[in-house]
């Protein structure tokens, strides 16, 4: 962690703070332009107006462009921290304006699989990144940032082999959001989620924690992904401009105005040097919204002050320029930029009326359907106070859902371990075969190749058998720690006691 020397002088608790998260796509020796474009990131940061007051960088995977960034930012953002996690580091950092008095890295439990090594999601270790950072002098003057981001789906829902790690990452990071927002702090939680709006990874966190979704709140009938998805095509609404993804639906992934997702024939023009012209009227059916910033006041039990809340004014889609010489976008991804405002507190209602206005019912029957009744929104104008609620309001039958996909997946991984036993077996088998043939063998060529077929398959089924007796035996007792956490919530969700594991039979051996 790196701030500047000498203690931090509060003058007065601000009365705005600005946020920002941003994917980076800094991969090393991957992405093309890596460094240029993050050197370019860094400055615009440094002269983004408003200035930016926490910003949550993912895929920043280098030391170099880290320390890029925060050179170019630190007259405004002059603490920070790089997270490290994993075999090649997590990707992760926070920049503040303000102290950052504590740092925690938390791994997520399933994480991918080491097999899949050319997607790599495991081996970066990918988890939460979160800071306490202190704004004020108050005790309570505090608010904790939670930077992730979640397993990249590769196939579509519903047959994303990633989706049950995807869903348990999205169960964590609600469980660490709801434990600050209980400690009495102001809480953001924000990063490339890689879900849909009102997904079921993005329902668990609204769900299970305070916390909501800043887009949602200021545009609560932004779209729910892509024109493609299923989702949103139920809606039958006409395919959206580029314009209209970026000012309404907030997307920041796919976009036809970001280079990176244009044709190899366009991408040639400008490494070329032809400037492409992309109009904002054209339709833009691919774009959806990855990227989030979700936010909680602090609990009930700890107030901003006597008659002081917090709440979001502002956000908005950015860092959609291009490079000003290497004409590409800056980032395969847009950042998201929010901006939340401490105002008085309304005075309270007399008794009888409604202590706050709700959002108009929505005739979207696919919004209606994955929450059983119109999703909870006060949209009050341009600002929108939210007060935490530990009332749990998911469907009994999404509980069910979550438990269903657990137990389709522990049947999967069952599987995958015997078949990687079987195969180390079988290596076995065929490494004492080729070395007996040996002895029988006519030419030394013929023995060489028996050699190196025995040698490179006893390796594989050495690997192979390794993953299926200890990597997969471990992501096993995470899937049961994950079911055994939903099974206790559905219990009380019903109204019954929490769950016994011996009851269960879980706590057997």
């Amino acid at each position: 962690m790196s701030a500047p020397s000498g203690a931090h002088v509060f003058r007065e608790r601000p009365s705005r703070i600005r946020i920002i998260t941003y994917n980076c796509w800094g991969l090393k020796f991957i992405a093309q332009h890596r460094h240029e474009r993050l050197t370019e990131i860094g400055l615009l940061l440094a002269a983004a107006d408003p200035a930016p007051d926490i910003v949550g960088l993912q895929e920043c995977w280098t030391q170099q462009d880290y320390r890029t960034i925060r050179d170019k930012t630190k007259h405004i953002l002059p603490y920070g921290k790089f997270y490290y996690s994993g075999i090649f580091g997590s990707g992760l950092a926070i920049l503040s304006r303000w102290p950052i008095e504590e740092s925690d890295m938390y791994r997520y439990p399933l994480n991918g699989r080491p097999a899949a090594f050319f997607r790599g999601d495991w081996y970066v270790g990918k988890g939460v990144a979160s800071a306490r950072i202190r704004f004020g002098s108050a005790h309570k003057d505090v608010v904790e940032v939670f930077c992730t981001h979640l397993h990249a789906p590769y196939e579509a829902e519903p047959n994303d082999s990633y989706l049950c790690h995807r869903t348990a990452q999205a169960w964590e990071i609600a469980k660490l959001l709801r434990h600050a927002s209980e400690r009495g702090h102001l809480v953001i939680g924000l990063g490339d989620f890689n879900m849909r709006p009102l997904s079921l990874a993005h329902r668990l966190i609204e769900t299970h924690s305070p916390v909501r979704d800043a887009w949602r709140i200021l545009h609560p009938d932004s779209s729910l992904g892509s024109t493609e998805d299923i989702t949103e095509s139920r809606r039958g609404r006409p395919i959206p401009t580029i314009e209209y993804n970026l000012v309404e639906n907030g997307a920041t992934c796919d976009s036809a105005l970001n280079t990176w997702r244009w044709n190899k024939g366009e991408q040639k023009k400008l490494r070329r040097g032809q400037e492409v012209i992309v109009n904002v009227k054209t339709q833009d059916p691919g774009a959806k919204r990855l990227d989030y910033i979700f936010f909680a006041p602090p609990d009930q039990s700890f107030p901003a002050g006597p008659s002081l809340e917090w709440a979001v004014d502002s956000v908005n889609v950015g860092m959609t320029s291009r490079h000003p010489t290497l004409r590409c976008s800056l980032s395969d991804h847009f950042s998201v930029e929010a901006t939340l405002v401490c105002r008085r507190k309304p005075l309270p209602l007399p008794s009888g009326m409604e202590s706050a206005p709700t959002a108009p019912p929505t005739n979207d029957k696919s919004v209606t359907e994955m929450f059983g009744s119109t999703p909870r929104n006060s949209n009050i104008g341009t600002m929108v106070s939210l007060m935490p609620s530990s009332s749990c309001l998911f469907p009994i039958s999404l509980y069910d859902e979550i438990l269903m996909m657990i137990s389709s997946y522990n049947l999967r991984e069952r599987r995958q371990r015997r078949l990687r036993l079987y195969h180390f077996g079988a290596e076995i088998g065929i490494a004492a075969g080729c070395l007996t043939a040996i002895w029988w063998s006519p030419r030394n060529f013929v023995s060489f190749f028996l050699m190196l077929l025995s040698t490179i398959g006893l390796s594989a089924g050495v690997i192979d058998g390794l993953m299926g007796g200890l990597f997969v035996g471990s992501e096993l007792r995470a899937l049961k720690e994950f079911e055994w956490e939903v099974k206790n919530a559905r219990r009380m969700a019903a109204g019954g006691d929490p769950t016994d594991d011996l009851a269960e039979g879980e706590g057997k051996v």
